[in-house]
């Protein structure tokens, strides 16, 4: 389609269960929280796809699961809260009337779309009310990360089988968990001289923390509960437009791949939601696969990257993390091929 020399690869997480990689930081974090015989955990989720795969997990070590999501992703993806409910999990829209910090926020701004710094606040705050309630986060810490890891590590072997070196590897950036777990296992490789392959992470032009924000402390919340987190940040009370893509809606970036970031080891660019959802498009008519609004970001990148070696003629090796799946975001889809999509640029 792309008429390109380049070589184009991509990492599926979109075939697990649970229609995301989410799973491998969820099973991991109920487990620990079963071992110390915690009853309930409380979490946020944007598109869903975290708050889906923890509201399953938790089900193999009977922990009840309370979900606060993201109000924007909650309207726009009502079968996501349906998936979450089967699992049974508790699922409210956030901001919401359950938490004192909910009722402030809908107090002062009743239309709001909501932000994931809102949700994580509302969750942590349900959780300092209870000793066996435990708050887990989906993204953004260094635990979550390391769980993620499998992704990247996965990926080397695989390339070490096929023979494949890249010189591309590239992710959407969101809190950092997929890109973190897709690229930091390479990021060794470069460290240790045994690779120069470029590192690509791709976020939203509505919340562009890594190319727009500061490097700086801030809060990883909206209410200022969480410590204080060294990161790429554009204010823990930047509330952003009402994207699809609801799992990159975050204000602030991990600090590891802040970190990563701000020593060079990576590249970050941003896209318009118009830009994305076309190449999620183009991509599902090459590969009969339907990607989440987040993980279009992701392929809008690789195609150009593919395009630009059209232009020079250079046969270059893309790899990129195909995050989840979007059969649950047609909605997203059909506003775009009907031409009612907005921009979401700031």
């Amino acid at each position: 389609m792309l008429k390109t020399p380049a070589r184009i690869y991509f990492k599926r997480e979109d075939m697990s269960p649970l229609g995301s990689h989410k799973g491998n930081t969820a099973l991991a974090q109920a487990y620990y929280n079963a071992e110390e015989g915690i009853h309930t955990l409380t979490t946020e989720t944007g598109a869903g796809q975290w708050g889906t795969a923890l509201s399953m997990v938790s089900n193999l070590f009977d922990i009840d699961t309370t979900v606060f999501m993201v109000r924007g992703s909650y309207d726009q993806k009502p079968f996501r809260k349906t998936l979450m409910n089967m699992y049974g999990a508790t699922v409210h829209a956030s901001p919401s009337n359950v938490t004192s910090f909910g009722r402030k926020v809908l107090s002062e701004h009743p239309d709001t779309t909501g932000s994931l710094g809102i949700a994580i606040s509302e969750a942590c705050e349900m959780a300092v009310g209870d000793d066996h309630t435990c708050y887990a986060l989906g993204s953004v810490l260094n635990h979550v990360m390391l769980h993620q890891t499998v992704i990247g590590l996965e990926t080397l072997e695989q390339m070490r089988i096929g023979e494949i070196e890249p010189d591309c590897m590239i992710a959407c950036v969101g809190g950092g968990s997929n890109f973190a777990g897709f690229t930091f296992p390479m990021m060794y490789e470069k460290m240790r001289g045994r690779s120069d392959c470029e590192i690509v992470a791709v976020e939203p032009e509505a919340a562009p923390s890594l190319t727009e924000g500061e490097f700086r402390y801030d809060h990883g919340d909206t209410a200022g509960m969480t410590p204080l987190l060294m990161m790429y940040t554009l204010g823990s009370g930047f509330i952003p437009k009402g994207i699809h893509a609801g799992g990159l809606r975050y204000h602030g970036m991990s600090p590891l791949v802040s970190a990563a970031y701000d020593s060079g080891m990576l590249s970050a660019v941003s896209y318009d939601q118009l830009q994305t959802f076309e190449a999620g498009v183009m991509f599902a008519k090459a590969e009969g696969i339907v990607p989440a609004p987040e993980s279009c970001h992701a392929v809008k990148a690789a195609i150009d990257r593919a395009l630009e070696c059209r232009a020079t003629g250079e046969g270059r090796t893309i790899v990129f993390c195909l995050s989840g799946h979007g059969l649950i975001d047609l909605h997203g889809y059909g506003q775009f091929l009907d031409g009612t999509m907005q921009s979401s640029a700031l």
